[in-house]
């Protein structure tokens, strides 16, 4: 038991796992920030834009509720696929808000400074000179 419960300490204190849970309890505020940014800012003005509209209301009724005075006999089967297309655009502005956030993240990073480049070796010399070096040795033998 003791081997075991000192497994789980080695396990749970690692670095990866510590960074982990820090990311996925600061992902959840996070997702509670785009979520209020969406329900209470940006679906109120795409509702002006469509003239009231409200996409979580929009469903598909398959089979009407049936209520006798206050109390519900049968409760209302319905696709309510106004909440999908809600969902799908938290999602979205979820997903744009994480990749202009990593974005930023990375631009702020440190970039490593560029290793200066070595020395190019000295050229050699051209064909054309070699050849004209060739040349003037030649006429040097031939005036001796």
């Amino acid at each position: 038991m003791k081997k075991f419960l000192n497994e789980f300490k080695e396990f749970a204190m690692k670095g990866n796992v510590v960074d982990m849970a820090v990311g996925v309890i600061i992902g959840a505020a996070f997702g509670k920030i785009v979520t209020s940014l969406v329900n209470d800012i940006i679906m109120p003005a795409v509702g002006v834009l469509t003239g009231g509209v409200n996409f979580s209301d929009y469903k598909w009724v398959i089979q009407q509720g049936v209520q006798q005075g206050e109390e519900i006999i049968t409760p209302e089967v319905a696709i309510t696929w106004g909440a999908f297309v809600q969902t799908i655009i938290d999602f979205l502005i979820i997903a744009f808000c994480i990749f202009i956030a990593i974005k930023f993240i990375n631009k702020m990073r440190r970039q490593p400074e560029p290793e200066p480049e070595a020395p190019a070796a000295p050229a050699g010399p051209t064909q054309e000179e070699l050849l004209t070096e060739i040349r003037d040795l030649l006429r040097k033998e031939v005036e001796k």
